[in-house]
């Protein structure tokens, strides 16, 4: 999820090839929310990561992550 617009999310992920739409948070509330954001005038996000499980519920919250690495790791852990 990213504070960026759907057309530049979308572009981002036809760069680089994708197979599943990237979310949208332009106004910021579920950055704030999560503890990426101080608050909606945030420019940029903090590298969080959240395992979320079927139930819905938050498995495992990491406030620093690498994104080159993160995704591979947060599969391994579902």
């Amino acid at each position: 999820m990213s504070f960026d617009s759907p057309e530049q999310n979308a572009a981002f992920a036809r760069k680089y090839k994708f197979n599943f739409p990237l979310l949208c948070d332009v106004d910021r509330k579920v950055g704030v929310a999560y503890g990426a954001a101080d608050d909606a005038k945030s420019g940029n996000a903090r590298r969080i990561g959240v395992i979320i499980g079927p139930d819905g519920k938050i498995k495992e919250y990491l406030p620093k992550v690498s994104a080159a690495t993160f995704p591979q790791e947060a599969l391994g852990k579902v």
